[in-house]
């Protein structure tokens, strides 16, 4: 099976060729930093229109912190577009964290659609280290289509667990790796070497579901879900929470 996967990802590469070339000589990456926030703006809305149900349940839950003031202090990894804003409830203070800059005139335009939110600040970082954040300075992380992509499952989740607040929560949808030893994961694992390069670091065989069980989290809610969309390569997804 190892060979077989060999095999198909050399003819992936040959067809490709011209791509694998840009990255190795550095040029694809400021590329894709372009134009990858255009792709996830038209994805992020196809997306809501499918998931609003899921998303609308999983967030309704952020109410419940808020605290005297009304308010919730809520840092969102990997904000993209701001495609989760429309489900935040009102009074929360959104800080985003991205390492693309050139997501923040999506995010400022999202922020003019949803004056029920305060917008905080744009942190332009890697989810691995924001130090940036003060100990316990959230009561609400949220992850949505991130872990895939970053260099540390561990490392991002080890940071969420230090910038929330005890009690705080956690929210994540991911996709996740198919089966070990189907098809479907014998698919994944031939077009990942191409398709991290397309999906801006995107892994398709990651298998989050254990990094978030061995995170120092008191609680952890998850479920399964199929993808969304058929015609992609990522497989089912993961959704839930996990409380400090």
């Amino acid at each position: 099976m190892d060979a077989l996967v060999r095999l198909l990802q050399l003819l992936v590469l040959l067809l490709t060729l011209p791509l694998h070339i840009m990255a190795l000589l550095g040029f694809w990456e400021p590329l894709c930093k372009s134009y990858f926030p255009y792709l996830m703006a038209v994805l992020a809305a196809k997306t809501n229109r499918k998931m609003e149900g899921k998303k609308r349940e999983l967030f309704s839950q952020i109410k419940g912190l808020a605290g005297a003031s009304g308010k919730v202090a809520l840092l969102e990894l990997g904000c993209g577009t701001g495609a989760n804003f429309q489900f935040y409830p009102s009074g929360c203070r959104i800080t985003c964290l991205d390492p693309n800059p050139n997501f923040e005139k999506f995010l400022t335009k999202s922020m003019a659609e949803n004056r029920h939110l305060e917008y905080e600040r744009f942190v332009v970082a890697f989810g691995e280290d924001m130090k940036q954040l003060a100990d316990g300075s959230m009561d609400v992380v949220v992850c949505t289509l991130v872990l895939c992509s970053v260099q540390s499952p561990r490392k991002v989740l080890q940071e969420v667990h230090r910038v929330l607040r005890p009690g705080g929560l956690f929210f994540f949808w991911e996709h996740v790796a198919e089966p070990r030893g189907s098809w479907a994961f014998l698919w994944q694992q031939v077009a990942e070497p191409t398709w991290k390069h397309i999906g801006d670091g995107c892994r398709l065989t990651r298998e989050t579901w254990k990094d978030l069980e061995s995170a120092q989290f008191s609680e952890l809610q998850m479920e399964r879900q199929p993808p969304p969309f058929k015609w992609l390569p990522v497989g089912p997804h993961i959704m839930g929470k996990a409380v400090k």
